[in-house]
């Protein structure tokens, strides 16, 4: 199992593979694949997420559609280039992947599908709207440091009193906060007329915390103020 005490960006999911593992990049001899797999919510619907995956994880094991399995790792980000301008793509980057052969043991996980925390700082004004029914929103991107200095850009959504809290929040604070990782769809409307059917990723948050004495803001202020 992965240590979840040192990590900053730990994720869990429960879920069916939906897609073929597809070959993805090969890094210092070590070949990576990846698949979507449908990870199911509280209610009636489910998310469909991107796995990135090393070979040496699955040796032995069959992974194809229809299999169940059990996925820890981080949720991590990297930039495209397409169209003329960078895209950031969201992933679940597995560091442990096994098929429960307990009945009980799924049952259990099956209870919580979908869990992600995150240490992070603000790294964009967070930006806070209402739904034309009335509920509040707060669009946030949150920097997470990984090791070779090296940071992932997570999209996430604060609701309601979350929302209304994150919205005072600034650049360089830090905040630590729970969720679930969403798969949300959209449409997006070209010069020429044409409309695509896109998919977003983002962390839905349910729990955060700020961390008032330990943040790049308040460091800067006493510093400015000197």
């Amino acid at each position: 199992m992965v240590d979840k005490v040192i990590q900053t960006n730990f994720v869990t999911i429960v879920g069916k593979i939906v897609t073929e593992l597809e070959f993805s990049h090969q890094m210092y001899g070590e070949g990576f694949y990846t698949f979507y797999i449908k990870v199911p919510r509280l209610s009636e619907n489910s998310d469909v997420l991107p796995v990135t995956i090393s070979e040496r994880l699955f040796v032995g094991m069959e992974l194809k559609p229809g299999v169940e399995l059990v996925i820890e790792g981080q949720l991590r980000s990297y930039n495209r280039y397409s169209d003329g301008s960078n895209r950031l793509l969201l992933t679940v980057f597995a560091r442990d992947v096994y098929i429960p052969d307990d009945e009980e043991e799924l049952l259990e996980l099956r209870r919580k599908p979908n869990e992600i925390f995150l240490d992070g700082y603000i790294c964009k004004q967070p930006v806070y709207r209402t739904t034309p029914f009335g509920r509040e929103i707060t669009d946030l991107l949150v920097a997470v440091n990984r090791p070779y200095n090296k940071s992932d850009y997570i999209p996430c959504i604060a609701w309601g009193r979350n929302a209304r809290f994150s919205e005072k929040l600034r650049v360089g604070d830090h905040i630590r906060l729970w969720g679930r990782i969403q798969s949300r769809e959209y449409q997006k409307k070209l010069p020429d007329g044409e409309v695509l059917n896109k998919v977003a990723y983002e962390v839905s948050i349910s729990k955060m915390e700020y961390l008032k004495d330990d943040n790049n803001r308040e460091g800067k202020l006493k510093a400015e103020s000197v």
